[in-house]
């Protein structure tokens, strides 16, 4: 059952370190939605350390190219990890269901607009001052 599956007219920005990040960060999402409950809770936390290291790396990007949007942008970063590790607590407990609900139905509508708003944005700006 794939859910998460990369689309380059929908998903490609066109700044290749973004892109691979998203990529990786689809794959990822993707194989923890149908993963079993043995993988389930490690395959979430790489998945939070990925969107950690992910949204850090964005973060220092928009700090150093002087992103205007910057405050909303990492606004939003905040709160989706602030997200994940909640049901990280919970599923490292053995609590499993409600991160499952989550990333089932949630976290792809939300990638998806993130990618076409805020990132999108942010990859203008990085084209327009050519940094690719």
């Amino acid at each position: 059952m794939s859910i998460f599956a990369w689309d380059d007219a929908r998903h490609a920005l066109g700044v290749a370190e973004m892109d691979h990040t998203h990529r990786e960060f689809i794959a990822l999402a993707d194989r923890l939605a149908s993963a079993d409950d043995n993988a389930f809770p490690a395959l979430f936390a790489t998945l939070l350390d990925h969107t950690r290291s992910h949204f850090s790396a964005e973060d220092a990007t928009m700090k150093a190219t002087r992103f205007s949007a910057i405050g909303e942008h990492i606004g939003e970063h905040q709160r989706v990890l602030m997200e994940l590790r909640q049901f990280n607590r919970s599923v490292q407990a053995g609590r499993m269901r409600m991160a499952r609900a989550y990333v089932r139905e949630n976290l792809r509508d939300w990638f998806d607009l993130h990618l076409a708003t805020m990132d999108s944005a942010l990859a203008a700006h990085l084209k327009q001052i050519g940094k690719r």
